[in-house]
């Protein structure tokens, strides 16, 4: 078995939850009535797309939940960028829960590794002009896989919930009554780590001066980016987001900002082509 673990995230109850739902109360008839109780399958998972990959050690947690003897290889490391065609993974057990657990551990492998996938381009459209972040626009349930998936393609996590650090946004302010206001009342309830976001120019130096750790720049174009991050003047770390696309975030990220987050990176990735096959001899 793999050595994996993800802080904040048990995995066997993950497994265990997955099957519940698969499986129900009758569990996989199709098996049970196909294939003999004593059946082998030697297996191969091969990506038909040219993938960032992330999740097989997950993956094998369902193989081996359920043939605790099976025999797998995994054959790429996390995070390594593959070409169409490459075996991931190599199986050989008893074909009834190999079968029985195909889908979950496919499932989770090509959500994970078309996250990671579409998270290196963005790193790679970024061309080292900033850090790109993920966001909190996660499936509910499945936030740190999916922030451990940005992460194999190259990405910075942002906070990982509302616990992590104040981040006070328009309706925060409009609550507050001002983005000073706002600030004052998270800096004196002791909050270390103080995120604002701001949408003009303007905001900028007084949510500072009220202690603001961080500006999140909400949807500026590329000059009031630029004229931002000169006001900061390196103070705190800036952040661009807002309807950043592969096509626009080169630009952004040449403005100077520290940070840009995408939430679509989690909201919107397809899933990646992965199958599981009969291993040729």
């Amino acid at each position: 078995m793999s050595d994996f673990s993800l802080s904040l995230f048990d995995l066997d109850a993950f497994v265990h939850s997955t099957f519940a739902e698969d499986l129900g109360a009758g569990g996989d008839v199709t098996s049970a009535a196909v294939i003999p109780a004593a059946a082998r399958f030697d297996g191969v998972m091969d990506s038909r797309d040219a993938i960032t990959v992330a999740g097989l050690p997950i993956a094998e947690a369902f193989f081996r939940a359920l043939d605790p003897a099976m025999t797998i290889e995994i054959l790429v490391g996390e995070g390594k960028q593959v070409p169409a065609g490459t075996d991931l993974m190599r199986l050989s057990g008893n074909a009834r829960a190999m079968l029985t657990a195909e889908r979950s551990a496919l499932n989770t492998v090509q959500h994970l590794s078309g996250i990671a996938t579409l998270t290196r381009q963005y790193v790679d459209a970024l061309s080292g002009n900033a850090t790109l972040l993920d966001t909190r626009k996660t499936i509910p349930g499945l936030r740190v896989l999916e922030k451990y998936a940005t992460r194999m393609g190259g990405a910075t996590n942002h906070r990982m919930g509302l616990w992590d650090a104040a981040m006070i946004k328009d309706n925060h302010v409009a609550v507050a009554g001002s983005v000073e206001e706002a600030v004052r009342r998270a800096v004196a309830a002791g909050i270390a780590n103080v995120i604002v976001e701001v949408d003009r120019v303007d905001q900028v130096e007084p949510a500072l001066s009220a202690g603001a750790t961080h500006l999140l720049l909400d949807n500026m174009d590329l000059g009031e980016l630029r004229e931002s991050v000169a006001i900061v003047g390196g103070r705190v770390p800036t952040e661009a987001s807002g309807g950043v696309r592969l096509d626009t975030i080169g630009a952004i990220g040449a403005t100077g900002v520290t940070y840009v987050s995408v939430g679509r990176l989690t909201q919107s990735a397809p899933a990646a082509d992965i199958g599981l096959d009969l291993a040729l001899a």
